[in-house]
Order: structure tokens, then C-alpha cells, then sequence
């Protein structure tokens, strides 16, 4: 019987030897901030040697021609340096993280958050944080972006808090929202922005096929347990485990701690939560009426374009503002609206490091946009496998590793999904694949990568949440605490999709299998 044993203890060495390599090889990497910048430059380098190169995009009023465009030409760099102040602080993810971190920021220096944390981890027992912490991260992509900001610095504290490895919390939230992002039994606005683009992707072929926004639900629902599983499996298995001889030494006094709670506390957080409550409900019942200002002129509340949607960063930051401010005032840790203001401060004193990389984050998403090269790639890519003319099911492994790979680079699952949409659906329609299953596909392979990719605007994030524990966290320690779940999330969830395929469970409503 040692046999099965000494296999298995040379496996797990085997893949410990993998990740240590993986985190020191990371390590070694230059700074985040620096590595955007080599990759621009590669990006102007290699637009110039194609500039002018031109390809096709299918699309439903025919096919178009895209150009590559060097970002080394005098027009370019004109543009590049008069839109730079423009590009930085339109940046997405900046407004994201420092708007909604505001509110947190006062929650957590008023000791709001801790209250909280200390009441959440009295009733809930140790050995189900991961699975709840995981499930939670899934539950945000609800939110947008919301889950980057809040559910993964929250999972650091919550398991240290606890008594465990804070980058293990961080790691378990992180793949939840990022590495599980198609996983969710709640509808999000990213069902109808899909179902557009695959909707005008099988009216090439099709002009009467109709695809439900909700085609994929079924699927995304039942992929949540499997990703709170594996997840869970990971996290408490094999990334807990090797973090447990990494030393945590970040600065004590800004992290949360496990003392009894007073009384004091106890009132505040009380009342802070029944003023957070007593919001949700006002926005409630703003939002129900069929008129509400909240929804487009159409009624509806949950697309891209209701004014709920795009408030979804200014929510978050009312919905901590205030119960930290009650909290501040009832428990007595905030005597006037200065420590409102100081708490403001002291979260965004901490988030100068974030700001570098994301200023150089932006340019390189900037040049890399402008020159088309990723358009070049995912099209290319995508007609590689229709070259090969492969067999419906290996194709399907094919458009699912091939969106893992472009969504190294490209982060966007809006903007890959518009580029390859046109080419993968009326292909595989044309092999009796349904548009709904080549959906799904798509979403599988553009989530499991995200969290491996220092590319991916919100990485240097997560790197500078771990720093504030573990200070010499670096790309290749975060990278290797999140390559098991990558692997075995692109893995798995490519298997579970075959078995729905295989089983005949709807994908979703009217989410069907074959086509016609």
C-alpha cells in the first residue's frame, strides 16, 4: 500500500517544484508597471513592421477590412502624447477602484467592516470560509467590476481574521471573480451583451435565428457549484498548504484582529448595517416601478445602457460611506467629519503603487488597441481552426483554448467575443453547432485565464492587496497561487460543458445544442 502513497507524494512534490519555479521565475520578472512598458514598446515595434497589413472580419452587413496601424508613425505618436493625460484618467478600472474604495475606506478606518467580519466569523464555522468566500466572489459579477475592489481585499481580511493565510483568502476571491467570471446563477448585463454579438453573429448565416439572452444560464448557474468546488478543493488543499511557510509581514496595525467584541462596537455595527439596509431598500423601491428613472426608456434594468447599471461604482461607494460614517459616530472611533476625511485619506495613500501601474497599464491597452493587433491575432487564430476543419466537438476545444490564450492579451470579453463571434458561430452552425453552445464555449475559455495574465488591468491590483500582507509579493507569487485554479478551472469546466452536451441539459432557456 506505500506505493500509491510514495506516487502521490512525488506528484505532489512534482507540482510544488512546478509552482515555486512558476513564483520565482514571476519574481524575477520587472515590475509590473515595467513590463506594460516592454510591452508597448513590442506593440509599437511590431505594428510598424505591419503596417498597412490588412484582413477580413466577417460581420452581418459583410465583410470588413481591418489594418494594422504603426504606433511608430509621426500621426501616432502625435495622438499617443495628445491623448495621454485623456487615456490615464479615463482608464476604466482606475475610476473603479478608487471611487467605490472611498466608501470602503471610511467603513474600514471607522471599524465598521471589522465589526462585521468579527459577527460573520462567530457564526460561521471555520472549514466553510472558502466555499462562502468563493460563492460570494461569484454572486458580484452581478456588480461589474464591484467584486475586484470589495470581495477580494475583503477575502484577505476575512481569512486572517481567522487565523489563516490572508493571500489564500485573496487567492479563493480572486478566482471566484475573476477565474469563474462566466459562473453565476444570478443574470448579469454580460447575458445580453453576449447574446447581441452572438445574435448578429447567426444572422450571417441565419437572418431568423433568435438566441435568448438567458441561453446559457442553466450552464452558468450549475458551473457556479463546480467552480465553488474546485475552488474550494484548491484553496484549502494545495494553495493554503504552500503559502503556509510564507511569512506574513505587513504592517499589524491595518489589519483586522479577533479580539471580543464591545459593546460599543456592537451598537455601531448594528446600527451601521440598518442604515445599510434601510439604502438597499430606498433603492428598491425606487428601482421596481416600470417608469423608474433607474431603467432605460424600454423598462429594462438589468442592460449595459440602464442608468442602474452605470451607478453600480457610486452605489458601492453610498452603500459603505454611510454605514461607516453611522458606525463611526454610534460606536465613537469618529468624533467629527475629519476622521471621515482621514479615513478617505489613509485608503488612498495606499493605493499610490496601483496608480503607477495603472497609468502605464492604460498606455498599453491605448497603443495596443489603436494598432489592431489583437484583432489580428483572435481573427487569425480563429481562422487557423477553421482551416483545419476539424470535427464539431475538437473544434469546440479548439474556440475554448484559443479565447483562453487571446484573453492574455485581451481582456475585454465584450470586445474579443465582437471580433470572434462573426467567424466561430456561423462556422460552427454550419457543422450543426448551435450559436448558444459556441456561446458558452467562448465564455468558458475568457474566464479561466484572467487570473494568470499581469496583463489584465486588474492584476497589479491584486498584487498590491497581497503586498499589504506578504510585502515582497510579486507577479510570480501571485501568478503561482493562481495557475492551479487556471489549469483545473479550463480543464473541468471544459468537461462539464461536453457533459451538458453530451446529457442533453438545456444550456439555458431555449438554450438548444444543434443547429437548425
Amino acid at each position: 500500500m506505500s506505493k500509491p502513497e510514495n506516487t502521490s507524494a512525488e506528484s505532489r512534490s512534482l507540482a510544488e517544484r512546478i509552482l515555486n519555479w512558476v513564483e520565482v521565475a514571476g519574481n524575477r520578472l520587472p515590475d509590473p508597471a515595467v513590463i506594460f512598458v516592454i510591452a508597448m514598446v513590442m506593440v509599437w515595434i511590431v505594428s510598424a513592421l505591419l503596417d498597412g497589413y490588412s484582413f477580413s472580419v466577417p460581420a452581418k452587413d459583410g465583410v470588413q477590412t481591418k489594418t494594422i496601424i504603426s504606433q511608430l508613425s509621426a500621426v501616432s505618436l502625435t495622438e499617443f502624447f495628445a491623448d495621454m493625460v485623456h487615456t490615464f484618467t479615463g482608464f476604466h478600472p482606475l475610476g473603479v477602484v478608487l471611487v467605490a474604495l472611498l466608501g470602503v475606506g471610511v467603513a474600514e478606518a471607522s471599524g465598521f467592516i471589522n465589526a462585521s467580519l468579527k459577527a460573520l466569523l462567530g457564526v460561521t464555522p471555520k472549514s466553510l470560509l472558502t466555499p462562502m468566500l468563493i460563492l460570494v466572489a461569484i454572486v458580484s459579477h452581478t456588480a461589474a467590476d464591484a467584486g475586484y475592489v470589495l470581495v477580494i481585499p475583503l477575502g484577505g481580511v476575512i481569512f486572517y481574521a481567522a487565523g489563516r493565510h490572508p493571500l489564500a483568502g485573496i487567492a479563493a476571491a480572486f478566482a471566484g471573480v475573476s477565474g469563474g467570471f462566466s459562473a453565476n446563477f444570478i443574470p448579469s448585463s454580460i447575458d445580453p451583451l453576449l447574446q447581441g454579438l452572438t445574435q448578429e453573429a447567426a444572422g450571417i448565416l441565419d437572418p431568423a435565428r433568435e438566441v435568448n439572452p438567458l441561453c446559457n444560464w442553466w450552464f452558468t448557474g450549475a458551473s457556479s457549484l463546480l467552480i465553488v468546488g474546485l475552488g474550494w478543493f484548491i484553496t484549502d488543499k494545495i494553495v493554503e498548504p504552500r503559502l503556509s511557510n510564507t511569512e506574513i509581514d505587513g504592517d499589524p496595525t491595518d489589519m483586522p484582529t479577533m479580539e471580543a467584541m464591545s459593546e460599543a462596537e456592537r451598537r455601531g455595527m448594528w446600527a451601521g448595517l440598518i442604515s445599510m439596509v434601510v439604502g438597499i431598500v430606498v433603492l428598491v423601491v425606487i428601482a421596481v416601478p416600470g417608469d423608474s428613472p433607474l431603467r432605460t426608456p424600454e423598462g429594462d434594468i438589468t442592460a449595459f445602457q440602464a442608468p442602474l447599471m452605470k451607478m453600480i461604482v457610486p452605489l458601492i461607494f453610498l452603500l459603505f460611506l454611510i454605514p461607516g460614517v453611522v458606525h463611526g459616530y454610534v460606536s465613537g472611533t469618529f468624533q467629527s467629519h475629519r476622521d471621515v476625511i482621514m479615513g478617505m485619506s489613509k485608503t488612498m495613500s495606499t493605493m499610490g503603487y496601483y496608480m503607477v501601474m495603472a497609468f502605464f497599464a492604460s498606455l498599453f491597452i491605448y497603443s495596443f488597441g489603436k494598432s489592431q493587433i489583437g484583432a489580428l491575432l483572435a481573427v487569425e487564430g480563429a481562422n487557423v481552426l477553421k482551416a483545419l476543419n476539424l470535427p464539431g466537438a475538437v473544434t469546440l476545444f479548439g474556440i475554448i483554448l484559443l479565447c483562453a490564450m487571446v484573453n492574455l492579451l485581451v481582456g475585454s470579453a465584450s470586445a474579443k467575443w465582437a471580433l470572434l463571434a462573426p467567424i466561430f458561430v456561423p462556422m460552427l452552425m454550419q457543422l450543426g453547432i448551435s450559436p448558444e453552445l459556441t456561446q458558452a464555449a467562448y465564455r468558458v475559455g475568457d474566464s479561466t485565464t484572467n487570473i494568470i495574465t499581469p496583463l489584465m488591468p486588474y492584476f497589479p491590483l491584486v498584487v498590491a492587496f497581497s503586498q499589504r500582507y506578504v510585502t515582497k509579493t510579486g507577479i510570480g507569487t501571485l501568478a503561482a497561487a493562481m495557475l492551479p485554479y487556471s489549469v483545473s478551472f479550463l480543464f473541468l469546466w471544459s468537461l462539464f460543458l461536453v457533459l451538458f452536451w453530451v446529457t442533453g441539459i438545456p444550456l439555458g432557456i431555449q438554450g438548444v445544442f444543434t443547429y437548425p
